[in-house]
């Protein structure tokens, strides 16, 4: 397939109504040296009878200017103050929109719209000059048309401003003013200046093992060569839960199908990349939302970031070693210290120790996007054939629902391994689960 992508010139899309001035500070939580970067969101729609002679890129503008009287923030600049603390200038100048056209029908895009997309470049391309996050546009947003009708829609968001949930609350308040509405159903809130503030004193009272200082060592530098990975995805339905399932004990069968998943693609992938040094730690970090923790009372509108990631720990022999149930008894563990206590203990571990970065050496991350709704963000076009995070790293992978071609509904999971490494997981996936997953990996290119 030849694909090409043809784009319009960049243009600043401003809130439709005037929006009060002023400087915003970001909550602690959001001003961490791991968030300082770009996130991407990416969205494929087919074409539908219901909105013929309706142009996507003017119905979607629309929609963003509107939003963004609410969510007038996101139409600011970052600016850095004192011992670089990150504050928001609500200046007005809009977000990034890009107009364009691909000369292939959706249809022909195939498994190519999961995660890691390979098209990621030209449906969301970078703008040059606005890929920094401080003084630059804090929304990138493209739209694509398709020959068929169908259509893309890749966002980018300084990840500062907003997590999974964040953003979600954004696009949602876009599809309703699309759709008529006066004002969002969920008025947004900042208030980043009350919630995930450290407190005074700062004091850290909780076992951060995401954020442990680990002497260098050759054993403990970056596990894959950047240079030199695969990217896979596979889908998980039904059938291979319930084989995952009949591995476990009895008093974890009835354990999430998020922890589930989890604990087999921990494990597999430890095997997988075989640590030099057997009883090298090795860690699993689950991202959780503080959103519904009792004591913290957060709004619903509230769309900062509001999560925090606790890591499992184990060696590398026990992990490889134990039964599948090992692994997900220390995620559960892991899940468990998430309170208003190691919340707040974050919070102050971010002033105390001058914004740590999240440990890399031996850690895989894992977001559950599954929950977010992405899949269900509707324009008016209908629900996306694949709605999420289109990437994945070295030591990030990613969930999303997914409707498969057979009509199974279940969750892709992506990540990236080395040539060696990937042949190795695939066979110890398909240990655990038979034959049928490995008919079901999607995608490795």
């Amino acid at each position: 397939m030849i694909f090409r992508v043809k784009r319009c010139e960049p243009e600043l899309v401003v809130p439709e109504n005037p929006t009060p001035p002023g400087i915003k500070k970001l909550s602690n939580i959001d001003d961490q040296e791991g968030f300082r970067f770009n996130f991407p969101v990416m969205f494929f729609y087919k074409s539908s009878p219901s909105m013929r002679g309706q142009d996507p890129v003017g119905v979607i503008r629309g929609g963003v200017a509107k939003a963004l009287v609410y969510y007038f923030p996101l139409a600011g600049r970052i600016v850095e103050g004192a011992e670089r603390r990150l504050m928001v200038n609500c200046s007005g100048e809009g977000v990034l929109f890009v107009e364009a056209d691909a000369n292939v029908m959706i249809e022909q895009l195939g498994d190519s719209v999961l995660p890691p997309c390979p098209l990621k470049e030209e449906l969301l391309h970078d703008v040059p000059g606005s890929e920094g996050i401080i003084g630059c546009p804090l929304l990138l947003i493209q739209v694509t048309r398709f020959i068929c009708g169908g259509f893309s829609l890749g966002i980018r968001i300084n990840h500062t401003m907003a997590d999974g949930y964040g953003i979600m609350q954004f696009l949602t308040a876009i599809t309703e003013f699309v759709k008529g509405a006066s004002a969002p159903s969920i008025p947004p809130i900042w208030e980043r200046e009350q919630y995930f503030i450290a407190r005074s004193p700062p004091r850290i009272t909780c076992t951060h093992n995401e954020y442990e200082e680990i002497p260098y060592t050759k054993s403990s530098t970056n596990v894959v060569d950047s240079e030199n990975l695969l990217r896979t995805a596979i889908f998980f339905g039904p059938k291979e839960i319930q084989v995952l399932r009949n591995h476990l004990m009895e008093k974890f069968r009835r354990c999430s199908r998020f922890d589930l998943i989890t604990a087999c693609l921990w494990k597999c992938r430890t095997i997988a990349l075989n640590p030099p040094n057997p009883d090298e730690k090795v860690r699993l970090s689950v991202m959780m939302t503080a959103r519904g923790i009792s004591g913290l009372r957060l709004p619903a509108g509230y769309y900062g970031n509001a999560f925090t990631f606790p890591a499992a720990v184990s060696t590398a022999r026990i992990l490889c070693t134990s039964p599948l149930s090992y692994a997900i008894h220390l995620i559960q563990n892991a899940k468990a210290q998430m309170t208003e206590e190691y919340v707040k203990s974050v919070s102050d571990l971010m002033v105390i120790k001058k914004r740590p970065k999240y440990i890399a050496s031996w850690n895989l991350i894992v977001p559950n996007f599954t929950l977010q709704g992405f899949d269900k963000v509707d324009f008016g076009w209908g629900n996306p054939i694949y709605g999420g995070i289109p990437f994945a790293t070295s030591d990030f992978g990613v969930y999303t629902n997914f409707k498969n071609s057979k009509g199974e509904y279940g969750v892709v999971i992506s990540l990236f391994l080395p040539p060696l490494a990937l042949e190795k997981f695939k066979n110890e996936v398909k240990k655990m689960t038979g034959e049928s997953v490995i008919q079901k990996i999607l995608s490795s290119y």
